[in-house]
Order: structure tokens, then sequence, then C-alpha cells
């Protein structure tokens, strides 16, 4: 990969759009924890796509490019962000589980979507691209304590976020077991009354 990236700096684009494509899927996953759909992620790559292309003679450590390239990537996530906080987006339809999604990564993914970006961020950094606590801290310009912290953080609120919602599916069925036991009691006083009559 470092060849890659080298031959990059050097002007060789196809060796830049190699370098692109085995980085693709890495750039979507932290994009898409970042991002609220598959739209605003894809426009956030291609944007750092271009952003690298026309900057990457400036990498001075080839052996750096994964975590210059992430910080762009985070800085493109950030501006399509801030650029739906001054105008209000209408309704989406809730996403469901795609045929290349499995259940868990479904709900994974819709747990995340429930945190603070910050803590978002450095979770899916963490634990779906592998980084390092100081790859993390220097992506996101921080000190390595307050990733470590910050992860902590993350960890409490994605299972406070995981507990809330098993309570509030223990509570569904608690609630639909009585509507039906009411809708059966209501039957059979219905029977009742019938066999009394004949």
């Amino acid at each position: 990969m470092i060849q890659l990236v080298k031959r990059s700096i050097s002007g060789d684009a196809d060796a830049f759009l190699e370098l692109m494509e085995k980085n693709s899927l890495a750039m979507y996953k932290v994009a898409r924890g970042i991002l609220d759909n598959d739209e605003d992620a894809a426009d956030a790559m291609q944007d750092t796509i271009l952003t690298c292309f026309e900057k990457i003679h400036t990498l001075k450590n080839p052996e750096y490019f994964k975590t210059w390239m992430i910080r762009i990537l985070i800085n493109e996530c950030n501006k399509i962000h801030r650029h739906y906080k001054n105008f209000s987006r209408a309704e989406e339809l809730p996403e469901v589980p795609g045929q290349d999604m499995s259940i868990e990564e479904f709900e994974f993914k819709e747990m995340l979507g429930m945190l603070d970006e910050s803590y978002r961020i450095i979770l899916v950094l963490y634990y779906v691209e592998g980084f390092r606590i100081a790859d993390i801290a220097s992506i996101l310009n921080m000190n390595e304590n307050t990733v470590k912290t910050r992860l902590v953080r993350a960890r409490m609120q994605l299972k406070q976020e995981y507990t809330s919602a098993e309570d509030n599916i223990q509570k569904k069925r608690l609630q639909q077991k009585k509507k039906k036991n009411r809708e059966f009691t209501g039957i059979a006083e219905g029977l009742q009354n019938i066999r009394m009559k004949i």
C-alpha cells in the first residue's frame, strides 16, 4: 500500500485510483457511521477523494496516508452536517435491513445513530475500522486520554441505549400480551352469554 501512496504522491493517477479503491470500504464505514444515509456518505466520499487527489503531494509520510485520508473524510462529513443544520430535512422513511446487512448489523447501526456524534465517530474508528487510540487521537486532533475517556463514555452510552431498547421491547410484548388476554376474555364472555341464551 505504501508503494501506491508513493506513486500517487509522485502524480501517478492510476496508482491513486487503485489506492482509493482499496480504501473505499473503510471510507464508507466511517462516513456511514457519522452521516444518516448512503447518499450523504457517498457525497462525503467523493469530496474526500477529490481533496486527496488535489493535496496528496503535500503528504509528508506515506505511512500515515490512511490517517490523513480519514481526517479529510471526517471534515467532509462535518461540512454536510453543518449544511443540514441550516436546512430542515424532509422526514425520511426508516431504513430496513438490506439483503447484505444482518439484523445485528442493522441494530448496531441504529444504536450508533442514537449516540452523540463525538462518541459515534470514535466507536466507528476503533471497533469498525480497527484504528489504535494513538491514530484516532491524530485523526481527531485530540489527546489520547481524551480519546480513551470518550471511548469509555461511548460504550456506556451504547449500553444504556441497548438496555433502553430492550426495556421498550419487553414493555411492548407485555402490552400485546395484556391486549390479547383482554380480547380473549371478551371472546370468552361473549361465548358464555351465547350459551346462557341457548
